[in-house]
């Protein structure tokens, strides 16, 4: 259930960033998480790019865009390690679909949320953190 969301200053990617941003993120949190790489686990990672009109972010200091990074993992997924470098690979990955350099990190905020066992339900179900652990294993690493 990785589920992973950028909010952005409209105009503030690249060109080519804002085409490959959200698989680029998906990919970043699937990695992290230590999910197979399979079309089923590729499919589940859902990423979504969420552009702010202009004039809808700001800070008290100035108006150069900021990034939030949200990321929704199963409670128990992330390992602490497994999170620092989560945060670290998605501010990256931000960075460059902004163009911006590793000077600009503090522009970037990746907030982890991790939802409890049994509060997520897919296709009509509770989904628990142990059947996804039991499908992942039964599933190949090959794409």
């Amino acid at each position: 259930m990785p589920m992973i969301r950028l909010t952005a200053p409209a105009g503030a990617l690249t060109e080519e960033g804002r085409r490959s941003v959200q698989r680029d993120l998906a990919g970043v949190l699937l990695r992290w998480e230590g999910a197979p790489d399979t079309p089923f686990f590729r499919a589940q990672a859902w990423s979504y790019l969420a552009e702010l009109p202009e004039g809808a972010q700001t800070t008290a200091e100035d108006d150069a865009p900021r990034f939030l990074v949200e990321v929704t993992v199963p409670q128990g997924a992330l390992s602490e390690r497994r999170k620092a470098g989560l945060v670290e690979e998605a501010t990256q990955t931000v960075l460059a679909a902004a163009g911006l350099t590793p000077d600009d990190a503090l522009r970037v905020w990746v907030l982890v949320h991790e939802q409890p066992d049994g509060t997520w339900g897919a296709g009509g179900s509770v989904i628990r953190y142990a059947d996804l652990v039991a499908l992942a294993k039964g599933q190949s690493t090959d794409a």
